[in-house]
């Protein structure tokens, strides 16, 4: 890089995200300056860029710190962990009091609010910013999630307002709350992102092995039902993914894939904080477990040579695809509320004060789990403030209260079929839980008293009790 412009967007990282997040920022008419290790990687955006224009590349440090304008702004878009602490570190000596540091990657919420502590102590503001959308949704517009310090906000929202997804007149970004509120909202959604994919692979497999659709039409199955209530991304790209060619042999290339799932732990994070907080997120907990079984293909093959299948009797196509409609829009919806209910929850533990609509409307375009649905779930928490539970919604239990009995008769015949819907009927089983207003525990209660005296509450007058059984 030879100039002596400044520039008023600084970008660390400049892989496939970064590069093409970067040239958003470049096309939205604020000058960016991008820096990276690699002088191949800062090449590779200065030929991207100069088409675009306002947008530079350095692989010098002192180089890009210098030629950016103060109050300096600066998102890092490298790999979660130990990179984004070591990146920090060769900034810190060379930024000045009030400049800004926001992480848009996948970092733990964690390890956000510690990272704010710690530059605050130095004088720097930091703010943890989830980014959805991957590589398109960073160049054409993501969904922009950030938390942080609130008074530095302005300076980095104009930005991201510009480069954002927009629906309906509306940028999907907005300042959600303190500390790592950016990164936790980022964090559950990539869990309620989990359980959407393991519903619609499970619908997949549905219609080959119950209905005997060949894969031209489950394309034709997806395509129509992103038409309708079931419109998302996930919906839309699987009908994509069903029409393409194997690029290196024949036939379709979803055939040739390997039924193993790999992951980068957001999902589990979410998972294993709803535990934490004590909220049931069953559709996430069993998405994750699902890409941990399909690691084991030998073993999976193993063994199912030895257990022998049910036998499985055709569905008729039509009829089969109108309970798979109905059961993966309720499933959805049991997803969304089961994340959703988990980030009100974090929000009263972690001081957060989200607003769950304000998340549903960020949500409605740019990231992975937009959805036409969202645009109602947004209406439905603006309706109603006090809203705890998107299953305690007016709007939305009529639709519910329609759907469940053809999820019953879908999951029935699947199980009785032999194939595994573990995400179906884990949201279905939530539901029967979550309204079911006596449940067993009464047993477990006693269980728990009888071997280890941990005591028990009754019905019918206050305090904790115990019997010697």
């Amino acid at each position: 890089m030879q100039t002596k412009d400044t520039y008023e967007f600084g970008l660390v990282g400049l892989g496939v995200m970064g590069r093409n997040f970067i040239l958003n920022v470049a096309e939205n008419g604020f000058s960016a300056l991008g820096y990276d290790l690699m002088p191949e990687k800062a090449e590779a955006l200065r030929e991207e860029g100069a088409a675009v224009g306002k947008v530079a590349a350095s692989s010098d440090l002192n180089e890009f710190i210098t030629a950016l304008a103060k109050p300096r702004k600066i998102m890092l878009l490298v790999p979660a962990g130990k990179i984004v602490d070591q990146v920090i570190e060769d900034l810190l000596p060379k930024l000045d009091t009030g400049d800004l540091i926001i992480d848009g990657g996948n970092s733990h919420f964690r390890d956000t609010d510690r990272r704010e502590a710690y530059l605050k102590s130095k004088g720097i503001y930091f703010i943890g910013a989830g980014v959805s959308g991957g590589a398109e949704g960073a160049r054409r517009g993501p969904s922009i999630m950030p938390g942080g310090a609130q008074e530095v906000y302005p300076e980095i929202q104009p930005i991201f307002e510009a480069v954002a997804a927009n629906y309906a007149g509306s940028p999907c970004v907005a300042y959600l709350g303190p500390g790592s509120a950016g990164n936790y909202v980022k964090m559950v959604h990539n869990g309620i992102e989990y359980g959407m994919m393991q519903l619609t692979g499970e619908c997949y497999q549905i219609l080959a092995q119950l209905g005997g659709f060949d894969n031209s039409e489950i394309r034709t199955v997806f395509e129509r039902w992103n038409q309708g209530r079931l419109q998302s991304f996930l919906v839309e790209i699987t009908s994509e993914i069903f029409g393409k060619e194997d690029p290196m042999g024949t036939g379709e290339l979803i055939d040739k894939i390997l039924d193993k799932a790999r992951q980068k732990g957001t999902g589990k994070w979410t998972s294993q904080n709803g535990m934490d907080l004590g909220i049931p997120v069953p559709t996430i907990d069993i998405s994750v477990s699902m890409r941990a079984i399909s690691a084991f293909k030998t073993k999976r093959e193993e063994a199912e040579k030895r257990y022998k299948k049910p036998a499985v009797s055709l569905v008729d196509k039509n009829l089969l695809e109108a309970l798979c409609e109905p059961s993966l829009y309720f499933a959805f919806l049991m997803t969304y509320a089961q994340g959703l209910h988990q980030l009100r929850e974090a929000s009263n533990e972690y001081g957060y004060n989200l607003n769950l609509a304000t998340i549903s409307e960020i949500w409605r375009a740019g990231c992975i789990i937009r959805a036409g649905v969202l645009d109602d779930i947004a209406s439905a928490f603006k309706e109603e403030a006090a809203l705890e539970h998107l299953l305690l919604s007016g709007e939305f239990t009529e639709r519910i209260t329609a759907c469940i009995p053809t999820v019953r008769k879908l999951v029935s015949k699947a199980i009785e079929s032999g194939i595994p819907v573990p995400a179906l009927s884990a949201s279905l089983s939530y539901f029967d839980a979550f309204t079911t207003g006596r449940l067993p525990m009464n047993l477990i209660q006693a269980q728990r008293d009888y071997f280890g005296s941990h005591t028990y509450e009754r019905t019918d007058r206050e305090g904790s009790f115990h019997t010697e059984w």
